[in-house]
């Protein structure tokens, strides 16, 4: 039995508490941004776990790649699409924090029962053999040969995790809410609307700046045909007079 380093020992007992709390907030958290933030301080530690037990590149592609990749993208969907406390409360699908509790604790139990009588009397090993040519090459060895199945199972996981991800962040509109074409229509046609498109910068008017409006059918100036950050552009008294002698 190869000896643990007190190094070792000292990060374990270190990083242990910090990642069990963080699972813990994952799951308690009511907010989604506050359980996807809980869950990168797990990876965080598992990643260091992984360093310290002679493996750094899976660990470190459990803090670029999951961390620094994955979850960052989750919460820039999660910003995007604007959940909030309020709606983490809310059941997309009727029954499925139940369900999900189940399959959890069910899933749990089949994994740790699973794990236990795997390595029940085993002895216990070191990698020194598996990373006799390089802690890569021995790791692609194990995953493509031997867990090539667990391997395709856990890229199914992901591909799971990604459809949640998207029912999660889908919003079901009432009929009542949604507005059709014709509502559309006779909003446009209310008091104080413009129903018509607007007028393109420089049409009808003596210049093709984009801050010069367009001409009415009066003449006056058309403050919808340019954008409300640009400054109007007034004519010079050159333009004014061009524009006279264009009109005689």
């Amino acid at each position: 039995m190869n000896a643990v380093s007190t190094g070792e020992v000292v990060t374990f007992f270190l990083l242990a508490p910090i990642s069990v709390i963080g699972g813990l907030g994952m799951v308690m958290a009511r907010n989604a941004v506050h359980s996807a933030l809980w869950l990168v301080l797990t990876m965080l530690s598992l990643g260091v776990f992984y360093i310290v037990q002679a493996g750094p590149f899976i660990g470190m592609v459990q803090i670029i790649v999951y961390t620094g990749a994955i979850m960052m993208l989750f919460l820039f969907v999660l910003m995007l699409v604007g959940r909030d406390a309020s709606d983490s409360v809310i059941e997309t699908l009727r029954g499925q924090k139940v369900a999900a509790i189940v399959l959890g604790v069910g899933l749990a139990g089949l994994l740790g029962t699973g794990v236990h009588r795997a390595t029940r009397g085993l002895p216990v090993a070191g990698l020194e053999t598996a990373n006799a040519k390089g802690n890569v090459q021995g790791l692609a060895a194990l995953i493509f040969t031997k867990y090539v199945f667990a391997f395709e199972v856990t890229s199914a996981l992901l591909i799971t995790a990604a459809v949640g991800a998207m029912i999660l962040a889908h919003v079901e509109k009432r009929r009542t809410e949604r507005i059709g074409q014709a509502a559309r229509m006779r909003e446009r046609f209310l008091p104080g609307n413009y129903p018509g498109p607007k007028a393109g910068p420089g049409v009808f008017a003596t210049s093709d700046s984009v801050a010069t409006p367009a001409k009415l059918p009066d003449g006056s100036p058309s403050q919808r045909s340019i954008s409300p950050i640009l400054p109007t552009r007034e004519l010079t008294a050159a333009e004014k007079a061009n524009k006279q002698t264009e009109g005689r």
